[in-house]
C-alpha cells in the first residue's frame, strides 16, 4: 500500500543524500546509540516530527545506564560517613546530597527532552501525541505506552513530518 507524500515531503526528501544522516526533522531509521544521544539532545523540546525505533530504544538505554551509575553514586554517598545511633536509625553520610544532586540535575534536564522523544515515537506508528498523557493510568498506561514504542514505523507517520531549518 502506497500512502501519498505531500510536496513538501518530497522536496525535503530529495534534500539529503541517501546514504548519510538524514535532518534533524526525519527520522533516522537504523541509528547508533552516539547517533540517537546526539540526536535527542539537538532536538531538545521538539515534540513534531517522528522518532525511529533505533533512536528512541538507543537513548532508553543511554538513559537507564546513567540511571543506574547515579543511584550508585547516591546508594555510595549515602554509606559513607553513615552513623547509627543507638536506637538502631541509620543517618546517612553526606556523599548523598551530591548524588541526590546529580540525580535531581539528571531528571530536570533530560525529562522535557523525553517526552519529546516519546511523542515523536508516537508519531512515527502514526498515534497522536496526546496518547503520551496515558502514562497516568497506573500501571497499565506505562504498559500501553511500552507496547506503542515496540510498534513498528507506520508511513502514514508522515503526516506528522512539518520539515523545518533546522
Amino acid at each position: 500500500m502506497s500512502y501519498p507524500q505531500y510536496p513538501h515531503q518530497q522536496q525535503q526528501q530529495a534534500s539529503y543524500q541517501p546514504g548519510g544522516e538524514p535532518p534533524l526533522w526525519a527520522p533516522y531509521y537504523g541509528a547508533t546509540l552516539p547517533i540517537a544521544v546526539r540526536r535527542f539532545f539537538k532536538k531538545y523540546a521538539t515534540f513534531s516530527g517522528r522518532a525511529s525505533r533505533s533512536e528512541y530504544w538507543w537513548w532508553t538505554l543511554a538513559a537507564f545506564i546513567v540511571s543506574v551509575v547515579l543511584n550508585i553514586i547516591l546508594q555510595m554517598g549515602g554509606a559513607a560517613g553513615a552513623s547509627v545511633s543507638a536506637s538502631g536509625t541509620v543517618t546517612p553520610g553526606p556523599g548523598i546530597f551530591v548524588g541526590g544532586a546529580l540525580a535531581l540535575v539528571w531528571a530536570l534536564a533530560t525529562i522535557v527532552p523525553s517526552l519529546a522523544l516519546l511523542v515523536r515515537r508516537l508519531h512515527d506508528v502514526n498515534m497522536s501525541g496526546w496518547l503520551a498523557l496515558i502514562i497516568l493510568v497506573p500501571f497499565l498506561g506505562a504498559l500501553a505506552l511500552l507496547v506503542f514504542a515496540i510498534l513498528p514505523s507506520n508511513p502514514a507517520g508522515q503526516r506528522y513530518d512539518q520539515p523545518t531549518g533546522y
